[in-house]
């Protein structure tokens, strides 16, 4: 079995893709500072050894002309030097060469003369530079500039023929210049940018591995935090300080977490109540039928009405709970909702709700976004809870109001009213007000909540005046989520607000 390969950390990824990006700059940088202090100083090299004509002119009065880049020969020596090898002697003797440079007059073939420094010597030991440097210039007859080596050491030279009149003999003056001497300043400067570069890659990656681990310091809370969270156990958060990104993601993590524990709460809530609402009906079926006589057709028969009687019950149930989970799961179709169109057609439902007097005591007129048929559910829902509540013949009024950021959508009825203590408790799921036993699963509030907070709403219960209930679903009208708008102006609307404008 072949063991997984570990990836590399994300840490030393970012640390090593700086130092790589810091190392091709100062590569590139040193690179180009070297070769252009290399040809700076080689340039300088050739100036000089050019020069040398000069220098000669100044001795000899030794006429130089130069044709295209070329150096022509030496002619027309005057009469002061009466041959060859005096007017070389006088070259070598006056021409005192610098530093890391010598200076050679070659006659026939032959040292005739020399400087007296270390570099002249190694050259005069090594023949065959002599004997090359002869054999450049004498077929041009011309001064020629050129390179060549002797053991390590690197030359720049010139080769600058001479003749004098009445003297058969050639001569060859050479003026070379140790070139690796004249390049140790620059090979030095670039070990000592060498060096400072390395210690700064080493400061960038001291530094980078630190400000990387600073940096994904929360990702890592945050994979310890992923790995510490059970189904049990959602308690777990991030720490979300600062205003960088990985704060805010570390903020929008947390609430998500926030959001998953609220749901698994409910979802244990939910079937903690279902578990205890069931276990009423199966009890009461149970115990009939255990004692039920078969014999008795009148006792299986009441038997078998109080069966049925739960299993409804308890299908009702399941539908009331199904019809709670798809409210809390998001599931609307969110269109423009037209408030006068959905009063009316509240009023024309809630006219089948028997044993009471219904009204539609207002109408607002203005569309918002939102589910219509959910928004019509929890209305009815609040109707019928009120139904519920409210004492046979007793009248119960619905209507629609608005104002200048919110819509109102409420239902009032005549009862006994809702105690204070009980009115956030009622919405919950399977709660009743002071523990009356009314028919339901005890979801329907729990419902209209759901639905009423999926619009960015809430619902709430107040007292009517002269005794009993109001609940209002109130549905905010906020920017980019829903835009209040007139709609047509027809008979018979009963306004109880100012009119909307756009």
């Amino acid at each position: 079995m072949t063991r997984e390969r570990r990836p590399i950390p994300a840490r030393a990824l970012i640390v090593g893709a700086i130092l790589a990006v810091a190392a091709l700059g100062l590569t590139i940088v040193g690179g180009v500072t070297f070769l252009a202090q290399r040809d700076r100083t080689l340039t300088d090299i050739d100036e000089r050894l050019i020069s040398q004509i000069d220098v000669l002119d100044q001795v000899d009065e030794l006429r130089v002309v130069v044709e295209s880049g070329a150096v022509a020969s030496a002619q027309d020596t005057p009469d002061n030097f009466t041959d060859l090898e005096a007017y070389l002697r006088a070259a070598v003797s006056r021409l005192i060469p610098g530093r890391n440079e010598a200076s050679i007059a070659v006659i026939d073939g032959r040292i005739a003369f020399r400087s007296a420094n270390t570099l002249s010597q190694q050259i005069a030991d090594d023949p065959d530079f002599v004997a090359e440097a002869v054999a450049t210039a004498k077929p041009a007859d011309q001064a020629v500039i050129a390179s060549a080596s002797i053991g390590s050491t690197d030359l720049r030279y010139i080769a600058v023929p001479v003749s004098q009149p009445g003297d058969d003999r050639t001569g060859v003056y050479i003026r070379a210049v140790d070139v690796t001497r004249e390049l140790e300043p620059v090979t030095l400067s670039l070990l000592t940018y060498t060096a400072a570069a390395l210690a700064t890659l080493a400061a960038i990656g001291i530094v980078g591995w630190f400000v990387a681990g600073r940096i994904l310091s929360p990702i890592r809370r945050m994979r310890e935090t992923a790995d510490s969270i059970t189904p049990t156990d959602l308690r777990a958060r991030i720490p979300a300080d600062g205003n960088d990104d990985i704060s805010d993601l570390s903020r929008t993590v947390n609430s998500m977490l926030d959001r998953l524990e609220g749901s698994m709460d409910n979802q244990r809530q939910l079937l903690d109540d279902v578990r205890h609402e069931l276990k009423t009906p199966i009890t009461i079926v149970r115990g009939h039928l255990e004692m039920m006589d078969v014999a008795n057709p009148a006792d299986v028969a009441s038997t078998r009405d109080i069966g049925i009687a739960e299993l409804d019950r308890m299908t009702r149930l399941v539908e009331d709970i199904d019809l709670l989970s798809s409210a809390e799961g998001d599931q609307f179709e969110i269109s423009l909702v037209d408030v006068r169109e959905l009063t009316e057609r509240m009023g024309d439902l809630v006219g089948g709700f028997p044993g009471h007097s219904w009204s539609v005591a207002g109408i607002a007129r203005g569309v918002i976004e939102g589910d219509y048929d959910r928004l019509l559910q929890a209305w009815l829902q609040l109707a019928d809870n009120a139904t519920k509540y409210t004492p046979q013949g007793s009248p119960i009024e619905i209507g629609s109001t608005l104002d200048i950021d919110s819509v109102h959508l409420w239902v009032r009825d005549h009862g006994p009213g809702i105690p204070p203590a009980a009115r956030r408790r009622i919405f919950h799921r399977f709660a009743r007000a002071d523990h009356r036993t009314v028919g339901g699963s005890g979801l329907g509030l729990a419902i209209v909540d759901a639905i009423a907070k999926a619009h960015l709403g809430t619902c709430a219960v107040t007292d009517t005046d002269g005794g009993g209930a109001t609940f209002t679903i109130t549905l905010p009208i906020t920017q980019g989520r829903s835009e209040l708008l007139p709609s047509p102006v027809r008979a018979g609307d009963v306004v109880l607000q100012r009119e909307a404008t756009g």
